[in-house]
């Protein structure tokens, strides 16, 4: 299962925070299907790739109470932490960079930070994509605002890069898209 973080509603969807969902509709697109069911408080939508079935997920609530979608689904699907993988904007990362990991710390992500207490756990996969420092803004005006034009053009060179570490980590394993990835 992929989850993308991103907050609903027609205000938030080219901001920042919301790359997760764009990662979940980049790979919606490549595989032919469409995430629009709705269930366990989020939307989703299920795909066939590399001969495994793949659950693509985004939570239908704002991203700081992300948690309870995804732990109700991994519960229903009876889903291995080793096959959950979070994809959540970063301020900590460069626009245009991703970082895989296999586990970790919430990192100040207040959507990471509801996962990891619902689920009890910090061991289960996450691709954060660099969306660059707030700078002397407020850290909540700069992910719920649009990104540059300059940003923009790395941003969806980042979703392109994500979809497909995504892929790479469901073909293979989370550790072959580390390596492939994160030097990228």
């Amino acid at each position: 299962m992929v989850v993308g973080l991103g907050n609903p509603g027609r205000e938030y969807t080219n901001t920042r925070h919301n790359i997760g969902f764009k990662v979940i509709d980049s790979l919606a697109d490549k595989l032919g299907v469409k995430v629009n069911k709705r269930k366990f408080g989020a939307h989703l939508g299920e795909a066939e790739f590399a001969e495994k079935k793949l659950i693509l997920l985004k939570p239908w609530q704002f991203m700081n109470c992300s948690g309870q979608a995804v732990a109700t689904a991994v519960g229903f699907y009876k889903l291995l932490l080793r096959n959950l993988l979070v994809v959540t904007d970063d301020m900590a990362i460069e626009p245009g960079r991703i970082r895989i990991r296999a586990k970790g710390s919430a990192g100040g992500h207040n959507g990471l930070t509801d996962i990891i207490e619902k689920l009890g756990t910090n061991e289960f996969a996450r691709c954060r994509i660099g969306i660059g420092h707030c700078g002397r803004k407020i850290a909540v005006d700069y992910v719920l605002d649009k990104p540059t034009e300059a940003e923009k053009l790395l941003l969806d060179e980042a979703i392109n890069k994500a979809k497909d570490a995504v892929l790479c980590w469901t073909e293979y394993d989370v550790e072959k898209a580390m390596n492939e990835f994160n030097s990228v």
